[in-house]
């Protein structure tokens, strides 16, 4: 499970990303007492100091925390490496916009009247400012976000969902080399003015492919389960996923983490709480992002029900976005860990980690597999 963007202190190559001093998790409890007891049994607070979280003598899980050795600080970054594969090259970001060139090739290829916004946005603001403009132009309208993503906001009844999706598929085939963004991401809205304006469900990610040899894959063609809750598929670009459960903020991701607990899988579950990053991360709100931090910890004991006694948890996260420093983007952040089963020991001290993707070996060494990096844990725990 992913508390994204919850990560816990600045890596020691922060300051080259501009992110000196940030620390999401570290961050947030200065900010007031937050009340994570659960958290606290599992070993949050033994990870490091941190304000209000005094450390346990017996924790009920085992802690550490994990390098983002890939280079990078966004969504799919993180996830990918998680699953073995270790990105040298970061997926090219558009602090101020994409390139005139690239604008002009899309309107072009997708045969468009021309674009609106292309700018760095929250997509709900972007629809405000912008939507009526698009209803009068048939414009659609093209943002991104501190994530690697080019993202086309349009009306339904403006343009119809089905060419949404191929003006998408468009930009997925033009943004190639320096311009290959992580994801393309289709984002429909309803409604009649900018008082009303709420995005619809049809939401459509269209990801990079990651390499075949990676986590996912692997289990599925050893004819494992790999159930994917929340925008997790997407990022993978399906690659290897057998069921995708639809979830649109964090207590859908854990209804959906539940519900496939007590289905009859055997093999991965792999959940993506948003909320964290979308809602309160980039919006830089340390109240809301406390908020979801103790209505997370309340639900904990709801999946610990639901787990089996040969079921194994493991928390973590993707990157950082600490909503106590400057602008709205990601930071880079070492991610916390926490690993909870039945079965397994506890109180165990997993140290610093190399990187994520020693929580991808470790899964992987469980089910008799291999994947191209990480150390695992397994028989630590």
């Amino acid at each position: 499970m992913v508390l994204d963007s919850a990560g816990i202190g600045a890596m020691p190559d922060a300051p080259e990303w501009g992110d000196d001093g940030a620390d999401t998790l570290g961050n947030v409890l200065r900010s007031r007492e937050v009340n994570i007891p659960n958290l606290q049994r599992l070993g949050l607070g033994n990870i490091r100091e941190l304000k209000g979280l005094t450390p346990v003598d017996l924790p009920v899980g085992n802690f550490g925390k994990c390098i983002l050795k890939s280079n990078g600080k966004d969504t799919t970054t993180g996830h990918w490496e998680m699953a073995g594969i270790i990105l040298k090259k970061a997926f090219p970001t558009f602090p101020t916009g994409f390139p005139a060139p690239v604008i002009d090739e899309f309107i072009e290829k997708a045969d468009v009247p021309g674009i609106l916004g292309n700018i760095p946005a929250s997509g709900t603001e972007i629809i405000k400012q912008l939507g009526e403009e698009h209803i009068r132009s048939g414009k659609p309208i093209v943002y991104t976000s501190a994530d690697s993503v080019f993202q086309i906001a349009a009306h339904e009844n403006v343009i119809p969902i089905e060419r949404q999706y191929e003006i998408c598929e468009i930009a997925r085939a033009m943004l190639d080399g320096e311009t290959r963004v992580g994801r393309v991401i289709a984002r429909p809205f309803k409604g009649k003015d900018a008082n009303s304006f709420v995005r619809t469900e049809n939401r459509h990610d269209y990801a990079v492919p990651p390499p075949k040899e990676n986590l996912l894959a692997l289990l599925a063609e050893k004819g494992l389960d790999v159930v994917c809750i929340g925008k997790i598929a997407s990022i993978y670009d399906s690659v290897g996923v057998t069921q995708d459960l639809t979830a649109k903020n964090n207590d859908q991701s854990i209804d959906q983490t539940v519900n496939a607990l007590n289905a009859e899988n055997r093999g991965l579950i792999f959940s993506n709480l948003v909320d964290f990053d979308m809602l309160y991360g980039h919006r830089r709100d340390v109240e809301g992002y406390a908020k979801a931090l103790e209505d997370f910890d309340a639900r904990l004991p709801e999946i610990y029900q639901a787990m089996g006694t040969d079921d194994l948890f493991i928390i973590t996260a993707d990157h950082g976005n600490d909503p106590t420093f400057p602008g709205t983007d990601h930071t880079r952040e070492y991610a916390p860990l926490l690993v909870y089963g039945k079965s397994a020991k506890n109180g165990v001290d997993l140290g610093t980690r190399q990187s994520l993707s020693d929580i991808g070996q470790t899964i992987a060494e469980n089910f008799g597999i291999e994947i191209p990096d990480g150390v695992s844990f397994l028989t630590e725990i």
